[in-house]
């Protein structure tokens, strides 16, 4: 008999407050448990929760269970397994949600290989059969040219990282009622074979490539480093920020940050300008998740057309200052 019950959403705290993604984790994780007839649960570690639990509970969750330990302000990965596969392993979750971030990345695999279970990486989408009530994870295959739909069976958990900015927040509802369970137990400092020693925060003018709802991004057909002030000019006119392709980087025209793919960053915005850039398929799988594609090229056969949902057959040195000029005319209205 299965003893396997709930969703149990593996949190991240950035700055002392919940991340994004988490809110949206709950979310999703909100509605799988309503499908399912069962409690939503939240594991947040770190030891300065202050009242993140009761936000938790706000945004849909039943229990919040708070690991409280100075050694797990920052991520560590021997940390976070241990903590999070102890509390799997007591707690008995049939469904288990992070995020597809750095955190996510690494920590999801790590606790598949200790629990076993089912794993989908990078979704899309989740759901809950309705006939099997078992989890059914939508992720990219192809390089974002298919979708492939993925089901556990019988191993639990089961497990899913899902891509940020995917889904909408969970809604707020100040007035819920939930549980705040402190986690027993303490991690053994000795048994930790990674240690932070210091942590750089890069200063980042404008708003952050994966928090900015209009991305301006560029590719080897911009020529040089130079020309990316075009990107630049169009991407302050909508307060977005500006990205670029892996080969726009490797020639130095744009810093590593801003690379968007599969080896760089995932975004998805509610805009994506993709100018001069083919549409490998690496970069598409970075920007796939955007609600809008708007592609700029002169080559009418590149392959960026294939997933774009407006398209420009151009030069872009000759559509990208017509079409500020223009947004700045009607924004300033």
């Amino acid at each position: 008999m299965d003893t396997h019950k709930g969703v149990l959403v593996c949190g991240e705290i950035v700055e002392g407050k919940l991340a994004p993604i988490t809110i949206e984790l709950l979310g999703v994780g909100r509605k799988l448990a309503n499908e399912l007839g069962e409690d939503l649960s939240t594991l947040l570690m770190g030891s300065k929760t202050g009242g993140l639990g009761q936000e938790a509970i706000a945004c849909g969750a039943d229990k919040v269970y708070i690991a409280e330990d100075s050694l797990l302000d920052d991520y560590n990965s021997d940390a976070y397994t241990q903590v999070a596969a102890d509390l799997c392993r007591k707690v008995s979750p049939s469904i288990m949600l992070l995020g597809h971030t750095d955190v996510g990345c690494d920590l999801a695999p790590r606790l598949n290989g200790r629990l076993g279970g089912g794993l989908a990486l990078d979704c899309l989408a989740l759901s809950v059969d309705p006939a099997t009530k078992l989890l059914v994870s939508t992720r990219p295959v192809f390089g974002g040219n298919a979708h492939a739909t993925m089901v556990s069976k019988s191993a639990r958990p089961q497990m899913a990282t899902l891509r940020p900015k995917i889904v909408p927040p969970a809604e707020r509802n100040d007035s819920r009622q939930g549980q705040v369970i402190p986690v027993e137990g303490k991690i053994d400092p000795s048994a930790l074979k990674v240690k932070v020693i210091d942590r750089i925060k890069e200063e980042v003018e404008g708003v952050k490539l994966e928090d900015a709802e209009v991305v301006v991004s560029g590719g080897r057909g911009i020529g040089g480093a130079q020309n990316f002030g075009m990107l630049r000019e169009l991407a302050n006119v909508l307060g977005g920020a500006v990205g670029a392709t892996r080969p726009a980087c490797d020639e130095g025209w744009a810093p590593a940050r801003l690379q968007v793919g599969q080896s760089g960053k995932v975004v998805s915005p509610k805009l994506y300008v993709a100018v001069a850039l083919s549409g490998a398929m690496s970069h598409i799988a970075g920007c796939l998740g955007s609600k809008y594609i708007v592609a700029i090229n002169k080559d009418k056969e590149a392959n960026i057309f294939n997933v774009a949902h407006f398209g420009i057959v151009a030069d872009y040195k000759e559509v990208l200052p017509a079409l500020t000029a223009k947004l700045k005319e009607l924004l300033s209205k």
